[in-house]
């Protein structure tokens, strides 16, 4: 069950002795009807990790692309998420099952708690359904996604478990440094969802000059940014072309002063909600 890297994708240790591959390919904001052939194009690219989502309603395609690949199961990381109305542990239980079927898959690579939700007072059950799930043998690793180092000391607190995953909002105009540091500090993986800005960096003139100087594109220098501080990062295209491209960040690396002047970009922005107030 356990997944098996066999790609040129590098992969990074999550704290149970599995491994995530350092890029895979979000599906967010993806239509149903375009998944399927953006996930068979990825995976025939040699991307071996594809993360979803319940409330992406696209399991089903992307399930259906996984499967139907020549690649084996056990060499494909999926990913999906519960979300906030599905949170409570009765609850997670179904919401489980309701993902794997339509995901038509036997196991599941890893499980998040797609917000916080805090508001709802929910979160620990939830995790402890997780645990549940994973002892059964249903999903490899278990984790979160949105949460803040507050909610993730209550957490593990509670449920005497350290998530392998919290998968934030992360670019350059929001760099998270106080986040990934407490992630660091117990041994939690940092994953970056909106990785490229939503676009919000793409025609920033600092990262254009660098990609000019390395002959590479924008978002493979802001991909490769992301992989030399840690990141799990899962860019979005449903472009043949690009999601060729967003892989191919292996071979070239970033001095330390354009690192440094990609973080200096910090200026705090986010393109997705507040996880201390987004409890819907």
């Amino acid at each position: 069950m356990a997944f098996t890297a066999t790609s040129a994708v590098p992969t990074i240790a999550l704290n149970d002795g599995h491994v995530i591959p350092a890029v895979g390919l979000g599906v967010w904001q993806v239509p149903d009807d375009q998944a399927h052939a953006a996930v068979s194009t990825a995976i025939e690219a040699g991307c071996r990790s594809i993360d979803t989502a319940a409330a992406y309603q696209n399991e089903r395609s992307v399930g259906s692309a996984v499967r139907e690949s020549s690649v084996p199961r056990e060499e494909i990381f999926v990913t999906t998420k519960l979300w906030n109305s599905d949170q409570g542990y009765d609850a997670t239980l179904r919401a489980f099952d309701a993902s794997m079927d339509k995901l038509g898959l036997d196991y599941l690579d890893l499980y998040l708690i797609h917000w916080q939700a805090a508001g709802r007072g929910l979160y620990i059950d939830t995790f402890k359904a997780f645990q549940k799930l994973k002892g059964d043998g249903r999903i490899g690793s278990i984790g979160v996604s949105n949460f803040t180092a507050p909610t993730l000391e209550k957490l593990i607190d509670a449920v005497g478990e350290v998530p392998a995953v919290n998968q934030i909002e992360l670019h350059p105009r929001l760099i998270q440094s106080e986040l990934r540091a407490f992630h660091d500090e117990r041994g939690i993986v940092t994953e970056a969802w909106s990785p490229l800005g939503s676009g919000l960096v793409l025609d920033d003139p600092t990262i254009g000059a660098i990609a000019e100087e390395l002959e590479r594109s924008v978002a493979q220098v802001i991909i490769r940014w992301h992989v030399q501080l840690g990141n799990v990062v899962i860019p979005k295209s449903v472009t043949p072309d690009r999601i060729r491209s967003n892989l191919d960040v292996f071979d070239f690396q970033l001095e330390p002063e354009q690192m440094a002047l990609i973080s200096a970009l910090d200026d705090g922005t986010r393109t997705g909600p507040d996880p201390d107030t987004f409890d819907n």
